[in-house]
């Protein structure tokens, strides 16, 4: 009697309105939350109340018709996405809004894919049929364009914008009238005359749809050109589940309409637990890989994490298999550690009612697990599995992070270790050229909503900047000269002479040193030294400050000192001849390229390719795609340290995009002194 279901699409479709509207129809509000008054159940952290959109995943657990519906309210703006691929993993099927205005988004189609990897059975909801420009027909012609699926209508819109004011109920052939109140107190009443042909037209579609699940109601549709209302639900849900057909329903969250129908239809044709597609998970006493079955010991996965700097950290986990009472010992199989679990409770928003025990399929929260994170799988000590780790999405964006007070440092890095565990789609790391602390994420707005919560909840106060690009210095051409230290200051001096010749290697070759000293001009012992002095000398660069590379150093000749000579005079003396050598080797600046990958429907492929050629991009080739083109280019990395927030505006969001490096190559010489002046801070 359990129903899991996500709720997904593009930002500003509808969804926390919607759930918003199911908490106040299943009895757990007594009001109906509004996104822009701030009074939302379900966007409760303070910079979404601020930026009114979902940026975590949240869980409401509701009853209706004595069902229990775990329902997953999931961010749609493209910055948030993993949240919800994250979400995915806990569903077993989910509701796909789509606007009655705009139809589907970039952002819509990216997460119908996530479904589609994880086989979700299901249904779509067109939203905002109240407002201005509202089409219901036009946004299920463009939902069967987009996803190339067969959408079927279980009801149809008694008008739209401020006209709209029911649907038709193409099951049972009846129209529903709702009241201007929002109490979804809605009236049966018949079919309007000048709509009953189009009812009749869609109603024939439906039922035939329906027939064609099961044989025997096909025979029985052919011989009597009709089923009844059971068998029509029957075949309807046979064909949810094996996704022959995707039913559709339309309505209004703000103003309550068909809230209640689409609890109904979820109860009526999503699958249960038992139905859902089986998870993959590895055994590790057989070290094999199983699916895991309703029925076996219990197992449940972390899909959620959040860091409260008063309550701790509470994690979000959907039970597979099995069932868990509270105060049970549990093995955390990622970490090969035990969890007690002392408390479970059901979430609504940041509300919880504490439970004795959950069971298969339903979605809980528990408090202060030790060593539990993100993706984790706690399971029995007799049966440990661990189940696959969903993917998460590419990070696109980097940005440098400095602390607004040097002595926040500290609580900077505490902070951050805390975000992390809340957000599979963050990373950070120092680079080891730069020095720079780069946080990484899917996104400007990610970055920036991360270093609010910085802010907010542990009370630090952080920069971000655009981080520099590590360029690299190399030669062009073969030089020779001398490095000599000579250092007398009273009793025992310092003298190291060395004679170096620099030459070119090809790209990526790194270093190479060769010792061609005859005659033990320079002593055995202090050859190493040199080596070392001309490495040290490289990466502190010659004309820029950044390291040179491809080369190759060979020690010639040079003298020493029977008493004053040392190892830190020979390397003193190496460094001093290479920089002296190297500026005569005719130094370039070498800039990271890096490959792109850029995923954009047909009609942005020219802006896409046009934009890359003015970054001194390179277009690799371009390949046709089910939803689209797949651009692959070559480009500086310097020319698209931003480019998420730009392909974004280029394409009206329908672009995305991943990025790896690729190779070093030759910085244009006009560039060359920009980046020296740059590295020197002028």
């Amino acid at each position: 009697m359990i129903r899991n279901v996500a709720f997904i699409s593009h930002g500003g479709a509808g969804k926390t309105s919607l759930v918003e509207a199911i908490l106040y129809n299943t009895g757990l509000t007594k009001r109906i939350g509004e996104i822009d008054a701030g009074s939302s159940v379900m966007d409760y952290d303070p910079i979404e109340i601020s930026r009114k959109l979902s940026i975590n995943a949240k869980v409401a657990t509701v009853e209706w018709n004595k069902y229990l519906l775990n329902i997953i309210d999931t961010p749609g703006y493209a910055n948030f996405l993993h949240e919800t691929k994250a979400a995915l993993f806990a569903a077993g099927s989910a509701i796909v809004l789509a606007s009655a205005i705009t139809g589907v988004k970039a952002e819509t189609q990216r997460v119908w894919q996530y479904a589609d990897e994880y086989s979700l059975s299901r249904m779509i909801f067109i939203n905002k049929m109240d407002k201005e420009r509202a089409d219901f027909y036009n946004a299920l012609s463009q939902i069967e364009r987009t996803f190339k699926i067969n959408p079927l209508p279980l009801y149809i819109p008694i008008g739209a914008e401020d006209s709209f004011k029911g649907v038709i109920d193409l099951v049972k052939m009846k129209a529903l009238i709702y009241p201007t109140d929002k109490s979804a107190n809605y009236t049966f009443q018949d079919i309007p005359a000048d709509m009953l042909d189009l009812a009749e037209k869609y109603h024939t579609k439906l039922v035939e749809a329906a027939s064609e699940t099961d044989d025997a109601l096909i025979e029985k549709y052919l011989d009597a050109g009709e089923l009844t209302e059971e068998e029509v639900r029957r075949g309807i849900r046979e064909g949810t589940i094996t996704k022959k057909f995707v039913p559709v329903l339309c309505g209004s969250a703000t103003n309550n309409i068909a809230a209640k129908l689409l609890l109904d239809a979820i109860i009526d044709y999503m699958p249960a637990p038992e139905h859902e597609p089986l998870r993959l998970a590895h055994d590790m006493k057989t070290n094999e890989e199983i699916f895991v079955r309703t029925q076996e010991a219990f197992s449940a996965m972390v899909f959620k994490t959040f860091v409260d700097p008063f309550a701790g950290k509470l994690s979000l986990f959907r039970v597979f298999s099995g069932s868990l009472k509270a105060g049970t010992e549990l093995l955390n199989a990622n970490k090969g550690e035990k969890e007690n679990i002392s408390q479970i409770n059901l979430m609504y928003g940041k509300m919880s009612t504490k439970v004795d025990s959950v069971g298969v399929g339903q979605i809980a929260m528990v408090s202060k697990l030790k060593y539990t994170e993100t993706f984790d799988t706690l399971c029995t000590a007799a049966k440990p599995i661990i189940f696959d780790k969903p993917t998460m999405p590419e990070q696109v964006i980097s940005f440098s992070i400095v602390p607004k007070s040097k002595d926040d440092e500290d609580k900077v890095s505490a902070g951050l270790a805390k975000l992390l565990e809340e957000d599979p789609g963050l990373s950070i790391k120092r680079d080891a050229e730069t020095s720079e602390l780069l946080l990484s994420g899917m996104g400007q707005m990610h970055i920036e909503t991360v270093l609010e919560q910085l802010e907010k909840k542990f009370n630090v106060g952080v920069e971000m900047k655009v981080p520099r690009v590590p360029y690299r210095e190399t030669i062009r051409m073969k030089a020779s000269g001398q490095g000599k230290y000579k250092k007398q200051s009273g009793g025992r001096g310092q003298y190291g002479d060395v004679w170096l010749e620099i030459s070119p290697l090809e790209r990526s070759a790194g270093f190479e040193f060769e010792d061609r000293v005859v005659g033990g001009a320079v002593p055995r012992n202090y050859i190493p030294a040199v080596e070392k002095g001309v490495r040290e000398a490289a990466m502190e660069g010659v004309i820029s400050g950044y390291p040179l590379v491809d080369f190759k150093v060979a020690l010639f000749d040079g003298s020493y000192h029977s008493v004053d000579s040392s190892e830190m005079a020979f390397k003193i003396a190496a460094s001093m001849a290479f920089k002296k050598v190297a500026a005569d080797a005719k130094i370039v600046i070498l800039e990271p390229i890096m490959n792109l990958d850029v995923y954009v429907p047909e009609e942005y492929v020219g802006s896409v390719i046009g934009d890359m050629n003015s970054r001194r991009g390179r277009i690799v080739n371009v390949e046709p795609q089910s939803t689209g083109q797949h651009i692959r280019a070559q480009v500086p990395m310097g020319e698209v340290l931003t480019y998420a927030p730009e392909l974004r505006g280029m394409t009206g969001s329908h672009g995305s995009f991943t990025m790896e490096f690729a190779q070093y190559e030759e910085l244009p010489s006009h560039l060359m002194d920009k980046v020296i002046a740059e590295s020197k801070g002028k």
